[in-house]
């Protein structure tokens, strides 16, 4: 059998790209599974240090932190599900406006005015030894307002 120098070049070319290949897809799926277990908890403080039917900005963290009459909370995205403007919150309504195509959403964050077609994003929270956490790695869609949305301590 002759040693063919062209069909040796052709055959390591297609080994090395195997291997390649296929720590690229232990790399991904490693990274997902360590990216699902790794949350972003952004730690917003203690329930009692939050005023009932109040605003609090966390414009760094992208959300507002909203205090409901009832003592829930609900984490609120800053972008308008219009486009993706950052909305301000409106103090004399309570809710938000969005300043680029002017958007309105009541204090839940649903929508009173469009274009924007559905109510704000939010995240969800959980609570730690009396903590309440942000999760930041989940943005939760929504078609309108419900209960279950807000986090009670």
């Amino acid at each position: 059998m002759k040693f063919d120098r062209r069909r040796f070049i052709k055959r390591l070319l297609v080994a090395i790209a195997s291997v390649e290949a296929l720590f690229l897809i232990k790399g991904g799926i490693t990274n997902k599974a360590r990216l699902s277990e790794d949350k972003k908890l952004i730690r917003v403080g203690k329930s009692d240090s939050y005023e009932k039917n109040q605003v609090y900005p966390f414009l760094s963290h992208h959300f507002y932190l909203k205090r409901f009459e009832d003592g829930g909370f609900m984490a609120l995205s800053i972008k308008c599900t219009h486009l993706g403007c950052v909305i301000n919150h409106n103090t004399k309504t309570g809710g938000f406006n969005c300043p680029c195509h002017a958007s309105q959403f009541s204090p839940k964050g649903e929508v009173i005015s469009s274009p924007a077609t559905r109510p704000l994003d939010y995240y969800p929270m959980t609570i730690k030894n009396g903590e309440l956490y942000v999760d930041t790695s989940v943005v939760k869609r929504r078609k309108s307002f419900l209960k279950s949305q807000l986090t009670y301590v």
